[in-house]
């Protein structure tokens, strides 16, 4: 199938990448030229493991192309992907200024044939309707254009442009550093709309990746696709990343009182999860949620049920609890060191997760500007931070280019990111080059004994 997709953020070009790579015809649009330039010669602009090699297969099969031509775009595309960022506003609202100007462009562009038009991005409930009235506008807009020939005795008739699209909501479910991965083996596929139509094409898309052709596990039954209405479909993905939000705020707060009475919230952690009705994953005990979705969604939603006069008290305290753990490092800080002011703090990790090298809302932002503010001094090694070069945002800490380099000198370490090469460092060594050899673990994801015997000091998160 011909498909364009707008915007090449990590949505956008893991979609259009992705779809390439199993045989559809796909054309990405970016309005940011460099960006454009680098996807031509095969370059991610973005780090997610594998999607450089899924975009040079599907380069070499000629199945994708990359441009900054919107008409161009839309002409080529049968289906059209909406997947431009929705960025936070301060008051917790979506910021839907880019999904406006896509859709009014896509208006204007549209003509003759029949197009569906897919909310990828993460949009206010509602939002389905809204971008059909933008599309429409669009078309308006455009046919004011089309002026006629004034005569002598009277005017031409204007042309009718001829448009047929819907709408389908199509929220994705990708996990930053995971997000190859889950586009080819999603937990299920939502899909929401009231065209017979618009479905069955988007069911036709999704056919290879619902059969499990491109799967892990090729054995599995068919991925679960859930047909349903546009604004069940745009609440389905909200309702899941303030769950799983939640999730993490509840255990977070758990391991705070397993501080206080003596527990191992691990423990607890792997206790409740053996309930099939809770399950293990969500439940790691750390710092606390960041990243560019949960605070957006979560933010977004109440302030939704803010809109129609609802108080989600819950969601409001996910949040209040997160924000309040960002900080349970500082205090494990103060506890071993006393006094901060004077003292060298290093940051294993800066990443909101690992696999990744997005630092939207991530927790060791907080935690530099806290440890700046009480006067100690803060170094970070992170191993795509520290390998790029990247520093925007990063003001008020010394990016080291190596684990030995950050430890000299320390009086205590905070692994505030739990990347994989984070388990096999040389802690004795590093113990030996610190002041003091504190750790504070702040994703429980060290082994306690292990450090203990390399000579640190361990606290970790409720343990």
């Amino acid at each position: 199938m011909r498909v364009c997709v707008i915007g090449t953020g990590y949505v956008g070009l893991v979609t259009g990448a992705c779809l390439a790579y199993i045989g559809h015809d796909v054309i990405c649009i970016d309005n940011n030229e460099e960006k454009v330039k680098l996807m031509k010669s095969g370059q991610s602009p973005i780090f997610e493991p594998g999607l450089s090699e899924i975009m040079q297969s599907a380069i070499n099969s000629r199945n994708i192309q990359f441009s900054s031509d919107l008409p161009a775009g839309v002409a080529h595309g049968e289906i059209l992907f909406i997947a431009v960022g929705t960025p936070p506003l301060p008051n917790g609202e979506s910021d839907t200024r880019y999904v406006e100007a896509v859709a009014r462009g896509i208006g204007a562009n549209l003509n003759g044939g029949y197009k569906v038009i897919v909310n990828k991005s993460t949009v206010p409930i509602g939002s389905g309707d809204w971008v059909r009235m933008i599309v429409l506008d669009g078309i308006a807009e455009r046919q004011k254009t089309l002026i006629p020939i004034s005569g002598s005795s009277c005017e031409e008739k204007l042309p009718e442009i001829s448009a047929q699209f819907d709408v389908v909501s199509n929220p994705e479910f990708l996990r930053e550093g995971s997000a190859v991965y889950d586009t080819f083996n999603p937990d299920r596929i939502v899909l929401g709309g009231n065209s017979l139509q618009a479905i069955g094409m988007m069911k036709d898309l999704y056919a290879p990746i619902v059969e499990r052709k491109f799967a892990a596990d090729q054995s599995l039954p068919p991925v679960p696709v859930l047909v349903t209405d546009l604004s069940s479909a745009e609440m389905i993905k909200y309702a899941a990343n303030a769950f799983l939000a939640t999730k993490i705020s509840f255990i977070n707060e758990v391991a705070n009182i397993c501080d206080r009475v003596g527990a191992d919230v691990t423990q607890v952690a792997k206790g409740i999860g053996l309930d099939s009705r809770i399950g293990n994953k969500f439940l790691q005990a750390g710092i606390g949620w960041g990243g560019s979705c949960f605070p957006k969604d979560v933010s977004a939603l109440i302030h939704t049920a803010d809109d129609y006069g609802y108080e989600a008290q819950l969601m409001k305290a996910a949040v209040s609890v997160n924000e309040r753990q960002r900080l349970i490092a500082l205090e494990k800080l103060q506890q071993a060191l006393k006094i901060l002011k004077g003292k060298t703090v290093g940051l294993l990790g800066l990443t909101f997760k690992p696999d990744t090298d997005d630092l939207r809302d991530a927790p060791a932002l907080n935690l530099i500007e806290q440890l700046n503010r009480l006067g100690a001094k803060v170094k970070a090694y992170d191993p795509i931070i520290s390998q790029t070069g990247m520093r925007h945002g990063l003001s008020g800490v010394l990016v080291e280019t190596d684990a030995e380099r950050l430890a000299d000198s320390c009086d205590a370490l905070v692994l505030v990111t739990e990347w994989q090469q984070f388990s096999t460092l040389d802690y004795g060594k590093m113990a030996r080059l610190m002041n003091h050899a504190v750790m504070i673990d702040g994703r429980n994801f060290l082994d306690p004994e292990a450090m203990v015997r390399d000579g640190f000091q361990y606290v970790g998160v409720g343990r």
